[in-house]
């Protein structure tokens, strides 16, 4: 008996209950479940955090699910005798990475309510907000475990049982499991990795499930160099053409599943060329007997022939039997002279340094796979040109490796008038002046879901000239019509800082700033989707027709228009 009122007696002098006393060194783990609207979510994979000797971890549990290897493998680490917290992760390559963070106590949330019980535990419930986000807590100190579902939300000697953001979405504990001494595991490793900020782990992140291919890197694009092509076909080798308007290159894209999201990124600035012009990122289709590469090796008459109904001749602009036109990732048009003449000209306004334009492209996917030619086209007749960077950034949407072959996608290119070989003599797109654009395809069995993206920019740089004069494309399927709309830019201002050497006028107005026909300095130029449904197998035509305006003197405009069907085959 005295023995008992001792222990007791010293229990009491340190604060603590025989109840207290009774927690201490538990170790156990909690399950977690997804909390939406009011109901537990099994659907989605459950949250565990585990708790030992001060120290709790928490992760997803993905042991079910047949991972790419592209997934890091991530913990939390909650060290609550110093209150830090380090989030680890382990790539694919087997690199380990981690950062850390102070524990914020729960500033500015308060208690509200009574108690109530889950999983036969009382909880207290807290009220704080983040972000503008209302954020509630429950949380228990009973179970002489810690831990949290939710990384900026730990309480110190408690365990939070379920959490909330906004009333709509969170997280609930749906079971716990104490552990014998025997079992209690060590929970944080010796070593986590190398320590990196809060930014660059959250980067590192992210780009794991981004595969980036550049395909060119501050490349000039300028005329008149003597030109030395590598012989044949050598992957990842730069090839000029066009007196050096064309940079091509044949490059080896990643295998990725359906639904990838894909970029194309385009970084351009002036090495001397001062004006706005045209520019192009494109692929070169060579699944046919002939391609665009032959006109570029050997030159514009090696190219099929479109000729109007004037008689004139236009070079690789249509699609044939043995022969697909180029298909364009992006069309961009480039400022005035944006880096190199940044000194030259002080308007008050600070001038970019470079032009980043960035298009999602991932309608395109089943040719952005494996063995491709990729190539960027800029006119000019600079010596010093252009330099210009183009990337692919592929963002993977599935963590699961997939065991369903992949959907097949039919991509067809139909016509582009992009003279892309405008150095080279490749005609002007001027064959809407008497006639339309009439091109013959063929649709192959079983295609459906059929989608047609068209690209248009009109051209003639004086004040009667179609760059500046609107004017209404309409294209007919099979003699009827299906799409018809009016390309004008009338946001062509946003982009002044990347125009320096815009020519400025009495009324405060610049070069720039005008509006144009589908295009702006230092922006790309958006294409536009139609569906098409009912597209029945066997041949077809696509016509294009745009009411191009009259020559004045020397002076002419011409139309770059390009179009893609894009479907489902089975």
């Amino acid at each position: 008996m005295y023995k008992f009122i001792m222990t007791l007696l010293l229990f009491s002098i340190s604060g603590l209950s025989i109840a207290e006393v009774s927690q201490q060194g538990k170790s156990g783990k909690v399950e977690y479940s997804a909390w939406h609207n009011g109901e537990i979510n099994k659907e989605r994979d459950p949250l565990i955090v585990e708790y030992n000797q001060g120290i709790a971890k928490s992760w997803t549990d993905q042991s079910d699910k047949n991972l790419i290897p592209e997934v890091p493998k991530q913990a939390n680490y909650f060290d609550y005798s110093n209150k830090k917290i380090y989030r680890q992760a382990i790539f694919m390559d087997g690199d380990a990475y981690y950062t850390q963070m102070d524990f914020n106590d729960l500033e500015g949330f308060k208690p509200e309510g009574s108690p109530v019980k889950i999983l036969g535990y009382n909880c207290q419930k807290y009220t704080g907000s983040s972000f503008s986000n209302k954020i509630e807590l429950w949380v228990t100190t009973e179970t002489g475990l810690q831990g949290t579902p939710i990384l900026s939300f730990p309480y110190p000697n408690g365990l939070v049982l379920k959490y909330v953001r906004n009333e709509n979405y969170g997280w609930q504990a749906t079971d716990i499991e104490f552990y014998k001494k025997k079992k209690a595991p060590k929970l944080m490793p010796t070593d986590l990795g190398k320590e990196i900020d809060q930014v660059n782990f959250g980067l590192r992140l992210a780009n794991a499930f981004v595969k980036e291919v550049k395909v060119f890197e501050n490349e000039q694009i300028n005329w008149g160099d003597e030109i030395n092509n590598p012989e044949g076909n050598v992957t990842d080798a730069l090839y000029r053409f066009a007196g050096g308007t064309v940079i091509a290159k044949k490059v080896k894209l990643p295998e990725v599943p359906n639904g990838t999201t894909v970029f194309a990124e385009v970084v351009e600035k002036s090495n001397g060329d001062a004006y706005d012009r045209t520019g192009s990122a494109f692929i070169i289709p060579t699944g046919k007997e002939k391609s665009f590469l032959d006109g570029l090796k050997s030159g514009v008459d090696a190219l099929p022939k479109y000729v109007s109904k004037e008689n004139k001749t236009y070079q690789g602009v249509v699609s044939t039997d043995d022969y697909d036109p180029i298909i364009e990732l992006m069309r961009f048009f480039t400022p005035f002279g944006v880096n190199h003449f940044n000194d030259k000209r002080d308007v008050g306004i600070a001038w970019a340094d470079s032009v980043t334009y960035k298009e999602e492209v991932s309608h395109l996917l089943p040719v952005l796979q494996g063995e491709c030619w990729l190539a960027v086209f800029i006119g000019n007749y600079d010596g010093g040109g252009h330099k210009v960077s183009l990337n692919l950034k592929y963002h993977l949407n599935e963590q699961e490796s997939s065991e369903e072959p992949k959907g097949k996608h039919w991509v067809q290119s139909v016509f582009n008038t992009t003279n892309v070989m405008e150095m080279a003599g490749q005609e002007y797109g001027t064959m809407f002046k008497t006639d339309t654009l009439k091109v013959e395809f063929e649709v192959p069995e079983g295609v459906k879901n059929a989608t047609f993206r068209y690209i248009s920019t009109g051209h003639g740089g004086w004040g009667g000239g179609d760059e500046f004069v609107p004017k209404k494309n309409q294209l007919f399927l099979d003699g009827e019509p299906f799409f018809s709309y009016t390309p004008w830019r009338v946001d062509c201002g946003t982009y002044r800082a990347y125009n320096p050497a815009s020519g400025n006028f009495w009324n405060g107005l610049s070069s720039s700033d005008l509006s144009r026909s589908g295009w702006c300095p230092g922006s790309v130029s958006h294409p536009y989707y139609t569906d098409i449904e009912n597209l029945t197998p066997g041949k077809h035509t696509i016509e294009v027709y745009i009411p191009l305006g009259e020559r004045e003197g020397n002076m002419f405009s011409a139309w770059n228009v390009s179009g893609v069907l894009i479907g489902e085959i089975d």
